[in-house]
């Protein structure tokens, strides 16, 4: 496992989890079988603790009519056990259409960084001649905190938010202080902060998830399959006509909606990078040809919605994007 590397969690770690029931000759109820299927999943994706949204939208998935219900209820084993497997299941399905993208930090970046004596040298003087603003050759102890900011989750720092713990190993170095340091001493220092911080993380991994969404072409193949949904996608385009310019056809009209309803729609945000407005140039290409500025009707707009929107998935499917989302 690369450290700081991208980790995505797509349901598939949960396939092992063990299904059993703690041994207990008495019913069970909702509530601990909820319980012992976060932590058991929780335990399977890296001991990552479970996003409050992640688990309500499995509990969703489970159809129960009443949670407080569901939670409060008594079950006999068999049932409970039926409960156990259904709940994995909902973080299964749910992870598979809406994957997790976590960092795990080991520890592993930093022990390869201190053992390459040249390149950590390397590393220190350019931390320094960065942090060194004014050109004194002279920092504060203090910036080191700076310092480990700048190397970043990529070089195997966690975010202090993440693992509060640094500021403890900041102290106990005196990396807080106001006391200025030379380039030979701030390595020095830099160096036994980052040999403790290995330490730390190669006894405890730090996991954590990145403000990143995976469009996989999963919400599209939810949207195709629901005819009222498309219907109202359509609709929406025909309303957008009267407000597009002169001169546009159907298919420009429904590029512009689909850019600019992207997120909810389930599609890359198409400015975000040059590879993303390709695939939307691609796509067009591919399905519209002829139809570019031809005025459609109706029916003939469904089918042109229904074919762009299979075209995205199976793209999508292939060649996942990953993007940042606020």
């Amino acid at each position: 496992m690369s450290d700081g590397a991208l980790q995505v969690l797509d349901g598939t770690n949960l396939t092992s989890v063990d299904l059993s029931l703690p041994d207990s000759d008495g019913p069970v109820t909702g509530a601990h079988i909820l319980d012992l299927a976060n932590s058991r999943a929780s335990s399977s994706l890296f001991g990552l603790p479970l996003p409050d949204t992640l688990k309500d939208s499995a509990i969703t998935r489970l159809r129960s009519p009443d949670i407080d219900a569901l939670r409060s209820a008594e079950y006999d084993r068999d049932k409970a056990s039926e409960i156990l497997k259904d709940y994995i299941t909902a973080i299964a399905d749910e992870l598979k259409d809406n994957p997790l993208v976590v960092s795990i930090l080991d520890g592993s970046t930093l022990r390869l960084l201190l053992e390459d004596e040249d390149d950590f040298a390397m590393l220190a003087e350019n931390l320094f001649t960065d942090l060194d603003a004014d050109d004194k050759g002279k920092i504060r102890k203090s910036e080191i905190q700076n310092a480990l900011d700048e190397m970043g989750v990529e070089m195997g720092i966690p975010p202090i938010s993440e693992f509060p713990q640094l500021n403890d190993l900041l102290r106990k170095h005196g990396a807080d202080g106001e006391e200025e340091l030379g380039q030979a001493q701030f390595a020095q220092l830099l160096q036994s902060v980052l040999q403790d911080l290995e330490e730390e993380l190669t006894k405890k991994n730090v996991v954590f998830i990145q403000n990143i969404q995976i469009i996989n072409g999963s919400k599209l193949r939810q949207l195709l399959a629901n005819e009222e949904e498309l219907n109202s996608i359509v609709e929406k385009v025909l309303q957008e006509k009267p407000k597009a310019k002169d001169g546009l056809g159907s298919t420009e009209i429904l590029r512009h909606f689909l850019e600019s309803n992207a997120k909810e729609l389930g599609l890359p945000l198409s400015e975000a990078d040059e590879a993303v407005a390709l695939l939307y140039d691609d796509v067009f290409a591919d399905v519209v040809k002829e139809n570019n500025s031809v005025e459609l009707d109706k029916e003939e707009l469904v089918k042109l919605v229904k074919d762009i929107l299979e075209k995205f998935a199976e793209q999508l499917e292939i060649n996942p994007v990953y993007q940042d989302f606020p």
